[in-house]
């Protein structure tokens, strides 16, 4: 009984979370400049858009019941998804400037700017 609704609640909320990531990166994938790829030297946007491309179809048949047992294949695709936010990601953001955008100067510390002890 308490397996049927694992199978029938958790897993499927689990696995409709695994398919938002995997879209939210494909989009981000997408929407990030070729150059901002090759500056960051991650591979190209063609292969990270395939990649997650490819992660967002087999995680959407495994979750809507049409690859049923394949679950390694998703998993396979989260692994790529997580590698996609916690490398990628950052580094393009950081070549193509999308760090600060607060305006604030070079001295400017964590919680203000830095006034020299005065």
């Amino acid at each position: 009984m308490l397996k049927d609704g694992f199978d029938t609640g958790v897993l499927p909320l689990l696995g409709l979370a695994v398919l938002g990531l995997a879209v939210l990166a494909f989009v981000f994938a997408l929407m990030a400049r070729e150059d901002a790829y090759r500056a960051a030297d991650k591979k190209t946007k063609t292969f990270w858009s395939v990649l997650l491309g490819v992660t967002v179809v087999i995680d959407y048949l495994v979750w809507s019941g049409w690859l049923g047992g394949m679950l390694f294949l998703m998993i396979a695709g989260l692994v790529a998804t997580i590698v996609f936010f916690v490398d990628v990601r950052p580094a393009l953001k950081q070549v193509s400037g999308g760090g600060r955008r607060s305006g604030g100067s070079s001295s400017d510390g964590p919680y203000g700017p830095y006034n020299g002890g005065r």
